[in-house]
């Protein structure tokens, strides 16, 4: 899996150099930048239910994050934690994130419910839109939830909500 996302992020950082080159130049300057990017989804079996996961890549040449490129497995449920804590301590109006999938959740539909592969790629678009909205927010990248949801392999819900400050 490790190896997996370095051979990934290799392959995102030659295509963000060519990316920053034609995109991000104005007047003879380089403009910051925050991408995140889904490539891979896995539907695993917990004691519980199966749930599907997707890996998202970060490349980023802010100063604010301590890893310029990461690799990290999230699923809705993350995604929601982040939007609650970004609410309850930024001053930031957080986008909304895709909706429930409580009607595919129903049994004897003709399809596989919320494994069918063109829902999970709506909901893989949709989730990716979010955190590029909110990575690119000056405000939320001050924000600790932001950092441990885009670069810490798991995330500790039982942090102390606190600001980055710039290095």
């Amino acid at each position: 899996m490790v190896s997996l996302c370095f051979l990934v992020l290799s392959a995102v950082h030659l295509l963000l150099q060519n990316m920053t080159a034609k995109c991000f130049e104005f007047e003879g300057k380089m403009d910051c930048f925050v991408l995140v990017d889904s490539h891979k989804k896995d539907t695993l079996n917990s004691i519980q239910a199966p749930y599907t996961c997707i890996n998202f890549l970060l490349s980023t040449n802010l100063p604010i994050f301590k890893l310029k490129e990461s690799c990290v497995r999230r699923r809705y449920s993350d995604f929601e934690w982040l939007r609650s804590e970004l609410e309850r301590e930024s001053k930031v109006v957080v986008p909304p994130l895709p909706g429930k999938a409580f009607l595919r959740q129903l049994p004897f539909r003709g399809d596989d419910g919320i494994f069918d592969d063109s829902f999970i790629e709506e909901r893989k678009l949709g989730l990716e839109q979010f955190i590029n909205k909110v990575a690119g927010h000056p405000l939320a990248q001050n924000e600790r939830c932001l950092h441990m949801f885009l670069q810490d392999e798991i995330i500790d819900k039982s942090y102390t909500p606190s600001k980055i400050r710039h290095a």
